[in-house]
C-alpha cells in the first residue's frame, strides 16, 4: 500500500504507549494497533484530529505516501 502510517514514530518521540494513546484519543487499543500497523482501510477525520491533538503533530507527521516500487 502506498500510504504509510508513522504513528509509531510519533508515539516513540512522545514516549507514549498504545494503551495511553488509545485512551487519550478515545479509541480501543485494538483499533489503534490496526491503524498503527497499516492494516486500516480508512481513518475518520475525527480520529485523525484527535491523534494530532494528543501527539501535538500535523497529519503529514502520521501519514505519508510512497509510490509502489
Amino acid at each position: 500500500m502506498p500510504v504509510v502510517v508513522d504513528i509509531d514514530v510519533m508515539m516513540a518521540r512522545r514516549k507514549m504507549s498504545v494503551g495511553e494513546l488509545a485512551a487519550r484519543v478515545g479509541i480501543t487499543p485494538t483499533n489503534l494497533a490496526v491503524l498503527k500497523n497499516g492494516r486500516a482501510k480508512a481513518v475518520r477525520f475525527g480520529t485523525l484530529d484527535a491523534l494530532c491533538e494528543v501527539l501535538e503533530c500535523q497529519p503529514g507527521d502520521l501519514l505519508r505516501w510512497e509510490p509502489d516500487a
